[in-house]
């Protein structure tokens, strides 16, 4: 998103605008058509044939980025988000489909360490692609290193921006690849012996049930709608930090791609805070912490510039603070340093997040429940987008929209604090 706000449209005000609007409408899609999914998972049964189908359809999706190119030779802004817009709409698909799986793949008491791990494996093989990224294709050229090669490899090309392009090819390749072990050894749940339409027929005419079943359990009904706005601010600041960051830090490729190694590393760190946190001070007490952190990452970095820091330190601009080729000077470090802490705790949120709901539902409805818990994440996505949307047009600055998901995340901690329950350990939701 970065290259297309700060190349492809060349002004990251005007594209801060171009990406909410365009997630905006993905997030009233999935709104529309995920509850069903969500409704349909336990009458489906097995989940990994579909869970199948929609990885093979994100894998190309992803891929094609590769043909957005900076002179409309390719994809235009409206093919490329068009792209990005389907494959996050597929991937709301698959959160159901694989959150439905964690407890029989895991079992309910290791439920929160597996969901930890998965996410610092998944943020480590980040790191692992984005450090090749780093050496391959962005130093090659800047800097005069030995262990560096002279020229991107592969003949990249930087003017034609191909070594950030090369990225969808890279996380479409790790998609497919990574999925395997997956498909291969998780358990899946048992047959039902309905047909597809059948079971997505009876999901629907079901599907007020469910969320009245839901509302019957008051402290898991409460966290959901919690949540429904949490996370959408924690969504929100992973989508346009890059986003700021090349507008207001102006930043290039090299800080992006350097930034975005950082954040896979902290994030690794993430995982393993959340399963900390959870085990600890139990799920409810682990996101509150969480976002009250991300809260105070995201108030801090409002008030970075390459001039000032915190609102309050004015600097020089430009001044380096050390020789590197990227994060030279005292802004960039901090805005960095803010950085790491965002992909520490929203990681960590994602994890308790999950774990949070096995505390609070009775196992035997889990994929009923999942199924709600993903409409709390898609009901409200659309309100990140319209915020900064409106935020930044109003404003005519980046941080007009970025300030707005605070109120998001401010909504989702005060109402952690009505939901009962959810320490560490089990205890069925009051009804």
């Amino acid at each position: 998103m970065p290259y297309v706000a700060g190349v492809m449209v060349g002004d990251p005000v005007k594209g801060q605008e171009v990406i909410s609007r365009w997630n905006q409408w993905a997030g009233w899609v999935v709104l529309a058509t995920a509850p069903f999914i969500g409704a349909s998972i336990d009458k489906l049964g097995r989940r990994k044939g579909w869970l199948a189908l929609v990885v093979g359809l994100m894998v190309p999706l992803t891929a094609a980025l590769w043909w957005a190119r900076p002179d409309g030779s390719g994809l235009s802004v409206e093919a490329t988000m068009l792209c990005v817009m389907s494959a996050q709409i597929l991937f709301g698909y698959s959160e159901i489909l694989h959150n439905s799986l964690l407890v029989r793949a895991a079992g309910l008491r290791s439920a929160h360490r597996a969901s930890g791990l998965a996410l610092s494996l998944g943020n480590l093989f980040s790191v692992l692609a984005l450090s090749f990224t780093f050496w391959a294709f962005a130093l090659p050229g800047t800097v005069d290193w030995s262990w560096v090669p002279a020229q991107p490899l592969f003949g990249l090309d930087p003017a034609a921006h191909e070594p950030e392009r090369v990225v969808a090819w890279m996380a479409a390749g790790l998609l497919l690849v990574g999925s395997i072990p997956l498909f291969l050894f998780t358990p899946d749940a048992a047959p039902t012996g309905r047909r597809p339409l059948q079971a997505l027929a009876e999901g629907a005419a079901e599907l007020w049930s469910m969320l009245r079943t839901v509302s019957r359990y008051r402290d898991a009904a409460v966290y959901i709608g919690s949540r429904m706005f949490f996370v959408d601010g924690m969504n929100g600041v992973l989508v346009y930090i890059g986003v700021f960051a090349v507008g207001v830090m102006k930043w290039g490729a090299l800080e992006m791609l350097a930034f975005g190694i950082l954040l896979s590393v902290f994030a690794v760190l993430g995982g393993f805070v959340g399963r900390w946190l959870d085990a600890g001070v139990g799920p409810k007490n682990a996101l509150r912490i969480e976002i009250s952190c991300a809260m105070a990452g995201l108030a801090l970095t409002l008030g970075m510039r390459p001039d000032l820091i915190a609102y309050l330190w004015p600097v020089t601009p430009g001044v380096a603070v050390w020789d590197s080729p990227v994060f030279s000077t005292l802004p960039d470090l901090v805005f960095a340093g803010i950085g790491c802490t965002y992909a520490i705790f929203i990681t960590a949120q994602y994890a308790s997040s999950r774990t949070l709901l096995t505390r609070l539902t009775p196992p035997d409805q889990t994929g009923a429940f999942f199924g709600v818990y993903a409409l709390s994440g898609v009901a409200t996505a659309w309100l990140a987008p319209t915020l900064v949307n409106q935020g930044t047009a109003l404003t005519g600055t980046q941080q007009g929209g970025f300030a707005m998901l605070l109120l998001l995340l401010g909504l989702g901690l005060v109402g952690l604090f009505f939901v009962r329950g959810g320490g560490r350990s089990w205890t069925l939701a009051s009804r």
